[in-house]
């Protein structure tokens, strides 16, 4: 790429990168082509590519730097844990300092019951163990085919073989690669703005109405002495931050209760602030989960780690008369570098606030970017505090989409990369997760740049006579 070989050593990272690296959800075609925008530095909300560039990191990584980039007592925390101990392992019965303290932290902050942590290395592995403790745990409370699970059509769960066969985002699945089935269900996602064919349209309540039939129908069908689990994010993050219909969530949870099935929510993205509480299940949306699946904020991604926190009434099932062993676990779980970076990731958001200040400041981004629904590309802004969504439509009356050749979205975030700005592109959508230090001024500095882009790329459109409206 031309516009980023302004040096020698960024032509260098550049060229090995290219020749040397697979990177995640890589087009082989485009990557040989043009390669990969090569980072440098970070700091606050902004990032600094190789050639010194400065772009305003509205992604926030990926859903994931919460607290910002390049705090000093981040690195001061975590090297001198690494001067302490920088490994131990927690197998069987070992455990760390930081690992113990950060469990017995998120126990307090978890809401419910839901006191015991399963430590692992991410989102991905978090989703994973989740789905095989619904299996341990419904076979040891007697229902040995109580072992298959319910997630949403559009849902991102991971990318592990079991976490992405729980996710069904159309994207991610491909020919070539092969998804677990056989205990594996989806029903649709609860998007307002899209709904699935048969779904009754206009008022939100009788939506909310079908999607409730539609998971009792499933589970009708699969068995409810069959069904052990159902996944689901507050918000489905990379599936287009679709927001669901009020009171769906709570719903869907009470089916869950009536027929014996643990709910699973998997706050990957929702959780440590991102929605302006530490989770977002109980806070926002009235549901007591069985299992939480965090990672991402919880350690801001300054060093990877994941957990799943489930409740006293699963470990009792399991742990039940103590013969039983859980063989399931793995090499950096309780990473003790990984758990004192999040024990001060947390500590920092609890003297700063940050979760308040979400809630105000979060606030003010949702109504700056809905200015842009103003625009004749834009047919929806939506989302929650700072977890936000630009859908571009050929007609905003209609709805009616954009050619998916056409890239949209892809075309607006390459436009807003040149002005400073980086969005993420998920086919004709722009999706939005800064960190939760973002200013107003900087909010203002997002929205503006993004209508720019919005407005170039239609007058681009325009002239290839793609019709709009």
């Amino acid at each position: 790429m031309a516009d980023i070989l302004k040096n020698d050593a960024a032509a260098q990272l550049w060229e090995t990168d290219r020749r040397h690296a697979l990177h995640p959800w890589t087009n082989f075609g485009a990557f040989e082509q043009k390669g990969a925008l090569v980072i440098s530095r970070g700091e606050g909300c902004y990032l600094w590519d190789a050639n010194g560039a400065r772009y305003l990191d509205a992604v926030g990584g990926l859903w994931c730097t919460n607290i910002g980039l390049g705090r000093q007592e981040m690195a001061d925390a975590i090297s001198q844990q690494v001067m302490r101990l920088a490994y131990s392992n927690t197998m069987v019965d070992m455990t760390n300092d930081p690992a113990a303290q950060l469990a017995g932290k998120l126990a307090e902050l978890a809401p419910g019951d839901l006191n015991r942590v399963h430590f692992t290395t991410g989102g991905s592995t978090a989703v994973d163990s989740a789905f095989r403790m619904v299996q341990y745990y419904q076979s040891a409370l007697g229902h040995p085919e109580k072992i298959h699970v319910i997630a949403r059509d559009y849902s991102y769960h991971g990318s592990t073989y079991a976490s992405q066969s729980v996710g069904k985002r159309p994207g991610d699945r491909i020919d070539e690669f092969r998804y677990l089935s056989d205990t594996i269900h989806h029903i649709s996602p609860p998007n307002c703005y899209r709904r699935p064919d048969g779904a009754p349209l206009g008022d939100e309540a009788a939506f909310c109405d079908w999607l409730v039939a539609e998971f009792e129908a499933k589970i009708a069908e699969i068995g409810a002495d069959r069904v052990g689990g159902f996944f689901a994010e507050p918000i489905q993050a990379s599936g287009g931050v679709i927001m669901p219909p009020k009171g769906y969530l709570h719903r869907m949870w009470q089916v869950c209760q009536r027929h014996g099935i643990l709910f699973i929510a998997d706050e990957v993205v929702t959780a440590f602030g991102r929605l302006g509480h530490w989770f977002s299940a109980a806070d926002v949306f009235d549901v007591q989960p069985d299992m939480i699946c965090t990672a991402k904020g919880l350690s801001s991604g300054y060093v990877p780690i994941g957990a799943v926190i489930f409740s006293d009434r699963i470990w009792d099932v399991m742990a039940a008369d103590g013969s039983r062993w859980f063989t399931s676990g793995f090499t950096y779980a309780g990473h003790p570098v990984a758990c004192a970076a999040s024990l001060k990731n947390i500590e920092i958001m609890e003297r700063e606030n940050l979760n308040a200040r979400v809630r105000d400041v979060g606030a003010y981004f949702e109504q700056s970017l809905s200015q842009l629904e103003a625009l004749p590309l834009v047919g929806q802004v939506r989302g929650m505090k700072l977890m936000m969504c630009v859908e571009n439509v050929a007609d905003k009356v209609t709805g009616r989409m954009l050619p998916e050749g056409l890239d949209v979205g892809k075309r607006i975030s390459d436009i807003s990369e040149s002005l400073g700005l980086m969005v993420r592109p998920l086919g004709h959508l722009n999706v939005m997760s800064p960190p939760l230090t973002i200013s107003r001024d900087q909010i203002d500095f997002v929205t503006e740049t993004l209508e720019r882009a919005i407005r170039r790329v239609t007058d681009d459109l325009t002239r290839e006579h793609v019709r709009l409206g």
